[in-house]
């Protein structure tokens, strides 16, 4: 028999548990492993695979400069070739971020070759905290690559820390 002590604690954790439950951007996922991440540039498209099986494709915006890869601090291109994934950002400026493994030894010794820096903290990203974009137009980035705070909160949980990113131009 429920007193009315046992009744109001029980009713307290039900509001709780719904508290917790309630809307946040860290989504759990338990599907298929995602084993690469694909961006074509050209198509202004980000596929998350299985394998060779497409679990998922999102619309992506890139740096304000999307032509070419990045070079350099600055130059508002976003890199190609083939990276990892090498954090999540739960504190991101732009909703969330998992961080992109630019510049690798060979970006770097490009740069070193013309006396430049090559930048870095490029990212797979929501939108800006702020509401302030780098650039204007369909891409505004500053070199990352950009979706809407919904598709990041998927990417965040679907993708784990050391996955193959390959940046298509």
């Amino acid at each position: 028999m429920l007193t009315r002590g046992k009744l109001a604690i029980l009713l307290l954790v039900l509001v709780l548990a719904g508290c917790a439950g309630g809307n946040t951007k860290f989504k759990p996922y338990d599907g298929p492993e995602v084993t690469q991440v694909f961006i074509s540039k050209e198509r202004r498209k980000l596929y998350l695979l299985h394998e060779e099986e497409v679990l998922k494709e999102y619309k992506v915006a890139l740096g304000f400069e999307p032509d070419g890869h990045k070079g350099e601090f600055g130059d508002g291109r976003t890199p190609e070739g083939l990276y990892f994934i090498d954090r999540h950002n739960p504190n991101s400026a732009f909703h969330l971020s998992l961080g992109i493994s630019y510049p690798n030894s060979n970006d770097r010794l490009r740069a070193a070759q013309r006396g430049v820096q090559p930048g870095g903290d490029i990212f797979i990203h929501g939108q800006p905290n702020n509401g302030k974009k780098f650039g204007k137009g369909p891409d505004w980035t500053a070199g990352c690559i950009a979706v809407k705070n919904d598709e990041i909160e998927e990417i965040f949980a679907m993708v784990r820390k050391g996955t193959p990113i390959y940046i298509k131009p």
